[in-house]
């Protein structure tokens, strides 16, 4: 490994048949030029300091000198240098491959793997461009970190909730933004700037609790044409008829999908909740490792859900996420199991385990105790326990979910039980995010400072049908 300065690392594998010297293949007997020879590919990774890891190729062509016609300067082989990534350069451009030959022929007289080094350096910094991290010092504000912030990479706005209609019903529901920069994947071209620069997708799903019907949609749009987009200057993110949108103290939710529709108003009973350090929440050891994030954990809904022809009053409680960020999880660790614990005494729990390859908890993992007065206490990895009671298998995917949990919080005396309202709550959202996930409506209920106690909540697991890359 190479280390530019803090902002690029440079990882390179060399095979150890790189050749020390050029090699001499056969001469044409016509015109004594060597044979030309492909030599093993250089491989490797660049990771910046927001995470980015662009893994590239390079290869050498190597001809020996002719035998015939060979002046004084002569005798030195010939070298052709091919290239490729799966970041944003393109390294066969004849620019970039020109002044990497450039640097291989000043080079000569290095050692090969120096010689590379130097190659790779020209390729992998072409473009300048990278996505600022999480880092600690950042005050979040409102309501202007409600808005989307275009310098991270990755950003999602998230709600969750419970509803009741007039007739008795109940569901369960959840509605889901995103936003994926890609200005580190394309070229900077003033003359000729990329049609878009985001990626805007969503997801809404709906808990049928009696039914036990689950359904689930998504959407995903290219940030041009004002198809989808997310402001900066006011909270308003939409991804086509899709929308939430805030006015003052209020969320409003609006989703219009085939036969269903849901429209919501949400209004905060609590002040924002800071997750981790002052809302910064550290995802994994390393610079960067994390996101900043919030909630608003306990928000009072109203508002109508249409299934077919038929259109009802609803009520309840929701919970809305707000994360951004630009490299959270290592390349060790496969997922997440995330909770959102509302109690009927107004205080609310909110848990993440990160799981790593051997399916042991990250110790970065934690979580969050908001009390009904509105004051809040970080709880590290340290303090709380979550048991698996019972799993799932996916009869779609195949994956194998925990489905029940006991979870113990033991100094602030909270012992629960969860439980989802019936286990076909899974994600598969090939078309948009590119992932499957369970993500679903629970019950909760056991003890809190001795006292029984029953509540409703979320819980979300990522990589387990497939290892999860943010």
């Amino acid at each position: 490994m190479i280390s530019f300065n803090r902002q690029y690392s440079l990882h390179l594998f060399i095979p150890p048949s790189f050749p020390l010297r050029p090699r001499s293949g056969h001469a044409s007997p016509a015109t004594g030029e060597g044979r030309k020879r492909r030599e093993p590919v250089a491989v490797g990774r660049l990771h910046t300091r927001a995470g980015i890891h662009r893994r590239f190729f390079l290869s050498l062509q190597i001809s020996p000198p002719p035998l015939r016609g060979r002046t004084k300067e002569g005798g030195a082989p010939r070298y052709a240098i091919n290239g490729g990534s799966s970041g944003q350069t393109d390294y066969r451009n004849p620019t970039t491959l020109s002044s990497a030959q450039s640097a291989y022929r000043r080079a000569s007289h290095s050692s090969p793997v120096a010689t590379l080094l130097i190659i790779a350096a020209i390729f992998l910094l072409a473009s300048a461009f990278t996505y600022k991290l999480a880092l600690p010092g950042r005050k979040i504000s409102f309501p202007q970190d409600h808005y989307s912030h275009p310098d991270f990479k990755t950003e999602w706005w998230y709600y969750t909730g419970h509803l009741t209609t007039e007739t008795g019903k109940s569901y369960g529901y959840q509605v889901t933004f995103f936003r994926f920069g890609l200005r580190d994947r394309q070229e900077e071209n003033k003359e000729k700037p990329p049609l878009f620069t985001e990626l805007y997708l969503a997801h809404f799903a709906l808990s049928d609790k009696i039914e036990k019907r689950f359904s689930f949609r998504e959407r995903a749009n290219r940030g041009y044409g004002e198809k989808a987009g997310a402001k900066v200057d006011r909270y308003l993110v939409w991804n086509e008829d899709w929308k939430v949108e805030g006015k003052g103290k209020s969320h409003f939710v609006e989703i219009k999908d085939r036969d269903k529709s849901l429209k919501l108003h949400l209004t905060a009973a609590k002040p924002p909740v800071l997750h981790g350090q002052n809302g910064l929440s550290q995802k994994g050891e390393g610079e960067g490792r994390a996101s900043y994030y919030y909630s608003l954990t306990r928000l009072q809904t109203a508002g109508e859900l249409t299934i077919g022809n038929k259109k009802e009053k609803v009520s309840g409680l929701s919970w809305m996420d707000h994360e951004f960020g630009s490299n959270q999880l290592r390349d060790d660790q496969v997922g997440w199991d995330w909770f959102s614990i509302q109690l009927e005494n107004k205080t609310e729990l909110m848990l993440y385990l990160i799981r790593r390859q051997d399916g042991s908890p990250d110790p970065y993992s934690s979580g969050t105790l908001a009390f009904e007065n509105g004051s809040t206490r970080h709880i590290p990895l340290s303090e709380f326990r979550v048991e698996v009671l019972e799993k799932w298998k996916s009869p779609n995917s195949g994956a194998t979910y925990p489905i029940k949990w006991r979870v113990t919080v033991p100094k602030e005396e909270i012992d629960l039980q969860i439980t989802p309202f019936f286990s076909q709550q899974e994600l598969d959202t090939r078309k948009s995010t590119q992932v499957t996930y369970w993500e679903g409506a629970v019950s909760v209920k056991g003890t809190h400072k001795k006292k029984p106690i029953q509540g409703q909540g979320y819980v979300e697991m990522t990589g387990y049908a497939g290892k999860l890359k943010v």
